[in-house]
Parts: C-alpha cells; sequence; structure tokens
C-alpha cells in the first residue's frame, strides 16, 4: 500500500482538504480524511493530451523511436501530463509504419504513458492543410488501413478532411475501432454533418486549418460549434485562438465537449530556438512557433500553461479547466479509469502549487517527475 497525503484535492467533481489517497499496484484504493502531515498543493487527475507531436528536443516524425516517445513524455511529464497519444503528422506510409510499430511496442511493454496513436493527416485538404507537407496528403488507401486496422496500437485516433474520406470510409475507419476526428478541411456544413452521421466523433483544434462559420455557409467551424455530441480539441495558448473565439466556443459547447490539447513540438520543455521540418524548419519566439512563412506550427504549449490560460485569461473555473485537462479527454477517449481521483481509477496524479507549476507527477502511482 502507498498513501499520498495532501492539503488539497480535486477528484474530478469536487474539492477536498486535508485527504490521504490509498493506492495499491497503481490503482487508487480509496480516498480518506489525512489523520497526520499533509504535503502542501493541489492533487489533481493527471492530464491527458490527444495531440502530442513532440518534446524535449524530439518529433516523433523525425524520429518514430521508443527513446523519442521517452523524451517525449519525461518532457511533457513536468507539466502534468500522465496520458498522451504521440501523434504522427502527414507522412509516408513508411514513416506511419515505423510509429505505429514503436507505440505497439510501447502498449506491449506498458510503456508509461503512452495510451495509442493520433495520425494526424494524410488524408487532409491541401487548401487547408497548414504546415502539413503537401506531397504526402493523399486518398485513403489499403497500406494506411492496414495500419489503422492493427489491434496492438491502443486507442487509435485518425483525422480526415471530410471532403477527401466518404461517409462510407469513416463507417469503415470506425468499424475498425479508430476515433475519427475532422480537420484540415475546408468542407461545407452539409460534408461535416454527413461525416458526424457516419461516426466521427471529434473535431482537430478548433478554429483552425477549417471552413470558417459565416451567416450562409456554416463550414465546419460552425457544425463544431452547433453540434452537441462531439468533442473539439483546443489550444489555448493565446496564438491559435483570440480569446474571444475561445470563449464563444466554451459558450457554445456544453460542458464536457471541450478538450485541452497543446499540439506540441519538440521544443516543449527546451530551450531550443529552431528545429528541422521536413524540407525546411521551424522558428520559435517566445511561445510561439511558425514556419519560414510565417504559418502557425504547432505550438510549445504545455497543458499546464493551458490550463492556467483557461483560468486566468478565459475566466473558466479551476474545476472546469482541470476537467478539459483530464476528464473530459478521458471521457472522448472512453478511458474511463483515468480523469479522476476515486476507487477504482488509475493512480495518474499531480500536484500542483499556488501558481499551476507542477510539483510532482506520478501515473499508476510510480512517481515520474518530482520538481527540484
Amino acid at each position: 500500500m502507498q498513501q499520498l497525503s495532501v492539503s488539497r484535492l480535486f477528484d474530478g467533481e469536487k474539492w477536498f482538504d486535508n485527504v490521504s489517497v490509498v493506492i495499491k499496484d497503481g490503482v487508487i484504493q480509496a480516498v480518506t480524511p489525512a489523520t497526520g502531515a499533509v504535503q502542501q498543493g493541489l492533487l489533481v487527475p493527471g492530464f491527458i493530451d490527444v495531440q502530442v507531436n513532440g518534446g524535449g528536443g524530439a518529433l516523433f516524425n523525425t524520429a518514430p523511436s521508443r527513446q523519442t516517445l521517452r523524451t517525449m513524455l519525461q518532457a511533457h511529464a513536468r507539466f502534468g501530463t500522465t496520458a498522451m497519444l504521440p501523434t504522427v503528422i502527414t507522412d509516408s506510409v513508411s514513416v506511419m509504419q515505423q510509429a505505429a510499430d514503436t507505440v505497439a511496442g510501447a502498449i506491449a511493454d506498458a510503456e508509461p504513458g503512452i495510451i495509442g496513436v493520433h495520425f494526424e493527416g494524410p488524408h487532409l485538404s491541401v487548401p487547408k492543410k497548414g504546415v502539413h507537407p503537401q506531397q504526402h496528403i493523399r486518398q485513403l488507401s489499403e497500406a494506411e488501413l492496414a495500419i489503422y486496422g492493427r489491434t496492438d496500437l491502443g486507442i487509435k485516433l485518425v483525422t480526415v478532411a471530410p471532403e477527401n474520406i466518404s461517409p462510407q470510409q469513416i463507417q469503415q475507419l470506425v468499424a475498425l475501432n479508430v476515433i475519427v476526428c475532422l480537420g484540415h478541411s475546408n468542407a461545407d456544413a452539409t460534408t461535416v454533418q454527413a461525416a458526424l452521421a457516419a461516426g466521427a466523433t471529434g473535431f482537430t483544434h478548433l478554429y483552425n486549418a477549417m471552413s470558417p462559420l459565416t451567416s450562409r455557409e456554416p463550414g465546419m467551424v460552425g457544425v463544431a460549434l452547433a453540434d452537441t455530441n462531439s468533442w473539439c480539441g483546443v489550444i489555448f495558448d493565446g496564438h491559435h485562438m483570440h480569446p474571444v473565439a475561445a470563449k464563444v466556443a466554451l459558450a457554445a459547447k456544453p460542458k464536457g465537449k471541450l478538450i485541452i490539447v497543446t499540439d506540441a513540438m519538440s521544443p516543449v520543455g527546451t530551450s531550443d530556438s529552431e528545429f528541422a521540418f521536413f524540407d525546411g524548419k521551424v522558428i520559435r519566439d517566445g511561445n510561439k512557433l511558425t514556419n519560414e512563412a510565417g504559418a502557425l506550427a504547432g505550438s510549445v504549449l504545455d497543458m499546464a500553461a493551458a490550463v492556467q490560460y483557461a483560468v486566468e485569461q478565459l475566466d473558466v473555473s479551476a474545476a472546469e479547466a482541470l476537467r478539459m485537462a483530464s476528464l473530459y479527454p478521458a471521457q472522448f477517449l472512453a478511458q474511463h479509469n483515468k480523469g479522476r481521483i476515486v476507487a477504482g481509477a488509475q493512480a495518474d496524479l499531480v500536484l500542483l502549487n499556488n501558481n499551476w507549476q507542477v510539483q510532482a507527477n506520478w501515473i499508476n502511482g510510480q512517481p515520474v517527475f518530482t520538481a527540484q
């Protein structure tokens, strides 16, 4: 038995003072009143990031290896991430296969924090490709289906543009236990609605690289905001969406349907000022990443900073911001043993100070980060 006693705890629903979390074999057994000394800080459910391209100086596309996964997890654990979907942006079938093999090995070995894989592309819209390499954007073929159909990858998430993937193909992906998200798309509202009806359940980085909302053509943004059943990933870094646009999303979507993502690139957790990206490079200016043409190229955002931004800049309650980083992503991914600090849940826990800085991080009850 292991016991963590803290001065404050948020279990995903409610707040508690001076409690102990009892853990056995990585699973929470009970939350009870503390009887002795307590550690100062706020204990919260671990953060779940469904869109992580890199971190710690490593980019999954560039080096789809086990060491890259460990480097990424180590970098993001410092900022509260306890579970992630390493993300492969549009690339060759060969890179996708290498990434899949690496994730499969990590899943088989219960590598801490790795719960699946997110393929963001290659079935996207060229006009809304963002920084995705156009030479690799393509239709769905048997080669990609063979990857998506694997049963050893944990959670499988694929982002597609619905004008390039038919409703029948979306149904095919869903039948393969793939979570289908829509994004990097110039589709009209009717096409987007048909994709949702076929089984798509999410939208990748709301507002960014998707057809906009207008009065007579709602576009992907309009459908994403109006649909009450789908989840939307949001990047709260102050660059990917204006605060007013963020507040529109918060007002429009039902509680539980916005999930914080980082879309993080390799510089997270480092002081790197630039990095190679396919045939070009990405340049860092403060907490903003752009390619050489000035287009946004992912982020250097971390989950703790995104939660802090939601609270301090968007007037989101602390409880709701924490749920957007933990409980709601867990629900989106159907990970019912994550996102809460309750008996039976996995002991993925993060200790925060009053400034939203991570003091400690546990995955399966094992410490993966402790602040010096």
